[in-house]
């Protein structure tokens, strides 16, 4: 038997969590870095776009986790 946190899918919801911290603080640092050095909106656009994407990645990566913890207490 596994210890707890250690299963694949409690290894998965750690990196999900770590997904959506990381682009939290990335975000916010990237805001702040661009208001010191006034960067334009086309910049602040891109890292806009990334968080947006990270968070859908995070948001597919949680979506997927569910599936799969679905999936194994219909097979028992």
């Amino acid at each position: 038997m596994a210890k707890h946190g250690q299963t694949d899918q409690a290894k998965a919801g750690q990196r999900v969590a770590l997904i959506l911290a990381g682009t939290g603080v990335l975000y916010v640092l990237a805001n702040l870095i661009a208001a010191e050095y006034g960067w334009s909106n086309r910049t602040r656009a891109f890292f806009d776009l990334a968080a947006l994407a990270a968070f859908g990645f995070a948001l597919w990566q949680t979506f997927r986790l569910w599936r799969a913890r679905q999936d194994e207490k219909g097979g028992k």
